[in-house]
């Protein structure tokens, strides 16, 4: 079975791999610990890709599922790309695999990354630069960012502040200046057909992504990690208007789960046609599914 967008209720392009087959978290335990707590999401509990897809399934939704390379930055090891691909491709039918490359890994990251691309299906690419302790805009990152613009994939950049780290005496290391869209406005520049999603709402700097998203064509903005009912009134006015063919919803499943974000989603004041767009064509055009999709094999 292949994925069959007609039959999808929403595309959710903002999901967490949070531990790997053999039970190896993506993150330490101290920085679990403060995301959870950050969330509110206490007592949750890692689900497996396996579970992410049956999840999503019973809700007739699709996810981009993704870890996070920050090897470097926090020394903790990753949870490798291929396994997510791979078990992503058991569940092609409600799955999308993206992969996180460490930007430290310069060249040597950006072969890994034609090689996720090419032998693995990934379908595009996370960044989290407070986590992986980086400044988008750095040279060092270029290297990767030229492959993924050649491959026409996606990137996906965390902005804003961060639930990882949130608490603990100083930050866990995390640095909250390297998430400012504005450093991610030089990559859009640099790298003009390179398709960028901007992650979150981007407190504090909404103003920011939302200037970004309207003057630079291939940027878009995913509303994951927080409820819709906590928005800025800045946000939903452009995701009505000036934005709504490149705002995308997103849950950060597992610390916020579709069903509250989309009860959530359900108040705000938005007009009727928009609501598909944010909910599933929007994520459908940027990662280049239509209905041939659907009946590939």
């Amino acid at each position: 079975m292949t994925l069959a967008l007609d039959d999808l209720v929403a595309i959710d392009v903002h999901t967490h791999a949070e531990v790997s087959r053999d039970g190896h978290p993506s993150l330490s335990p101290e920085l679990l610990a403060a995301s959870a707590k950050y969330f509110g999401a206490h007592g949750h509990r890692q689900p497996t890709v396996d579970e992410t897809a049956a999840y999503y399934r019973e809700r007739r939704m699709a996810a981009v599922v993704f870890t996070v390379d920050a090897e470097h930055a926090t020394g903790h090891p990753r949870i490798p790309n291929e396994e997510v691909a791979e078990n992503c491709a058991e569940h092609p039918d409600v799955l999308i695999p993206f992969a996180s490359v460490d930007p430290w890994k310069g060249r040597a990251g950006a072969r890994e990354v034609r090689r996720l691309v090419e032998r693995h299906g990934v379908r595009g690419f996370k960044f989290h630069p407070s986590l992986q302790g980086f400044a988008p805009n750095d040279p060092m990152a270029y290297p990767l960012y030229e492959a993924i613009e050649e491959l026409g994939v996606p990137a996906v950049f965390h902005t804003g502040q961060t639930g990882i780290g949130a608490g603990v005496p100083g930050g866990g290391g995390i640095r909250l200046k390297y998430s400012d869209p504005m450093l991610v406005d030089d990559v859009a520049v640099d790298f003009p057909e390179l398709r960028i999603v901007l992650a979150h709402p981007s407190f504090p700097w909404q103003d920011s992504a939302l200037a970004v998203a309207t003057h630079k064509p291939h940027v878009h903005i995913d509303l994951s990690g927080w409820s819709p009912k906590y928005f800025p009134p800045q946000l939903v006015r452009y995701a009505d208007s000036l934005l709504q063919d490149k705002v995308l919803f997103g849950s950060d499943y597992p610390v916020i789960t579709p069903d509250r974000w989309l009860a959530d989603f359900e108040a705000l004041d938005l007009k009727p046609a928009v609501r598909p767009k944010i909910l599933k064509n929007n994520a459908a055009r940027l990662l280049g599914l239509d209905t041939t999709d659907s009946e590939r094999t």
